[in-house]
């Protein structure tokens, strides 16, 4: 029983890292490495699929070898988010929704830029070739 309400965590953090992959404000990494660890309690067979998947290794896989993102990626994030914030802005016109999509970015911006470190594009890519 243990084991089906961790598998059950687990797909319910899968499904929410990827909506996380499109939307702004949903952390994918940290989402994505808890459906890992609930995968690995639960089954090692699902633990192995979701190490191999696409989206795991695009976002999972460099943070835990590098130990941070490339600016460029911090740059990328950001203004994908900004947008999507902006046009939430526009198409509400609430100005108590302003502030709450201003704190959601403020946010975003201290969790991108000063909690999670910048590594550079030649560590990254010299991570790449350790898997």
């Amino acid at each position: 029983m243990k084991r089906f309400v961790l598998a059950s965590i687990a797909w319910l953090a899968l499904a929410l890292g990827a909506v996380g992959a499109l939307v702004p404000v949903l952390p994918t990494t940290p989402l994505l490495l808890l459906s890992s660890f609930l995968f690995a309690k639960s089954s090692p067979r699902l633990h192995a699929w979701i190490c191999s998947t696409r989206l795991y290794r695009g976002y999972v896989v460099p943070f835990k070898q590098q130990g941070g993102l490339t600016r460029r990626r911090k740059v990328r994030i950001l203004a994908v988010s900004y947008a999507v914030l902006a046009v939430s802005a526009i198409a509400v016109r609430e100005p108590a929704v302003w502030v709450v999509l201003a704190l959601v970015a403020a946010a975003l911006a201290v969790g991108i830029l000063a909690r999670i470190p910048t590594v550079s594009a030649t560590e990254q890519q010299a991570g790449e070739f350790t898997l």
